[in-house]
């Protein structure tokens, strides 16, 4: 034998037993906008396929449809808010498990928001008021937390429901006195439709005495039991492209915009800005690094969750059952802020 064919052979000998990518289907929590660029860079760079991933991400209709379609199987991973994944796991104590396993969002981007034109200036200014939100809201479900935390009543405002693309341009017409809605989509939104940012009211959950976490990677326990492997090289990958966003956020945006092209550039680089600073740029996460939670934090939102929504008592998961941090990436690559 030759050594071209030599060679020949051994390149499809180890060819032949060359792993095949694990396919992943991917929920995000919303449209493709700015705060999804992590994961479509870490893509375009190729950091899950040196993972051995092949991923396909899809747009999402809010953290409740995103955490159902996980549940059901449609999705091996998603991104949600950990509220949500707390009441599911309340209501749903026979259907399949779910964790998060990395929290993006330190800090939870709800919040109020008023025109300063309306007199609002504090929480105590909503009393009697109208608020409006889609029921679907992960600010609105929480206005109870924040509610409490303020003084007021969970029945203190009245609710419109509207769709999401309406919120903001009710708000701007005076037909409702406030919003409910995550910082980086309303103030965004209110800001494309010509409202100044100096001219509005902003009270974040968090600074407001509800100190919410936020959004989370969730998979179920199906997947963490049958490749645990590919859940740790997801989040492996997902941290690097989430520190390039980091480094260079408006550069960023171009990967989004490969993604959809009907974006608006420099509207997308603003709220991914104001993504970082309000829900990952946190004390918490330049001290301890990226993805991580206090665990006693998370189960004071977790009692939180369960008063406000009225769940189940007995059903109500312990932070264990909620938040399992075996597969993240060691402290020294989370560190994505020295």
């Amino acid at each position: 034998m030759t050594l071209g064919v030599v060679a020949t052979a051994v390149f499809f000998s180890t060819s032949a037993i060359a792993k095949e990518p694990v396919k992943l289907a991917f929920q995000l929590d919303w449209r493709i906008e700015g705060p999804t660029a992590p994961f479509f860079l870490a893509d375009a760079k190729g950091y899950f396929k040196e993972e051995g991933l092949d991923m396909t991400f899809d747009s999402g209709s809010g953290s409740g449809n995103t955490i159902n379609r996980v549940a059901a199987g449609a999705y091996d991973l998603g991104f949600g808010d950990v509220n949500a994944l707390v009441e599911y796991l309340a209501n749903n104590p026979n259907s399949p498990r779910l964790r998060a396993v990395f929290m993006t969002y330190d800090a939870s981007p709800a919040a109020v928001i008023a025109l300063k034109s309306s007199g609002i200036r504090t929480p105590s200014d909503l009393d009697g008021k109208t608020l409006a939100a889609p029921s679907f809201d992960g600010a609105r479900r929480a206005w109870p937390m924040f509610a409490e935390a303020n003084g007021l009543s969970a029945d203190a405002v009245s609710w419109q429901t509207v769709d999401p693309t309406l919120r903001e341009t009710l708000l701007i017409r005076g037909d409702v006195d406030a919003i409910s809605g995550y910082v980086f989509s309303s103030i965004i939104n209110l800001e494309a439709r010509g409202v100044r940012r100096e001219d509005l009211v902003v009270m974040p959950y968090p600074e407001y005495g509800a100190n919410l976490y936020g959004n989370a990677i969730i998979v179920s326990d199906r997947l963490i039991e049958s490749n645990p492997e590919a859940i740790a090289g997801f989040l492996r990958a997902y941290t690097r492209g989430l520190r390039d966003v980091i480094s260079s956020p408006d550069a960023s945006i171009e990967f989004v915009r490969q993604r959809d092209s009907l974006i608006d550039v420099a509207t997308e680089q603003s709220r991914l800005h104001l993504t970082i600073e309000s829900t990952i740029d946190t004390p918490a996460t330049r001290e301890n690094g990226i993805g991580d939670v206090n665990m006693e934090r998370l189960q004071r939102t977790i009692d939180q969750v369960a008063l406000a929504y009225e769940l189940p008592s007995g059903n109500v998961p312990e932070a264990e059952a909620v938040f399992d941090s075996s597969f993240l990436p060691e402290a020294n690559l989370r560190r994505i802020f020295d």
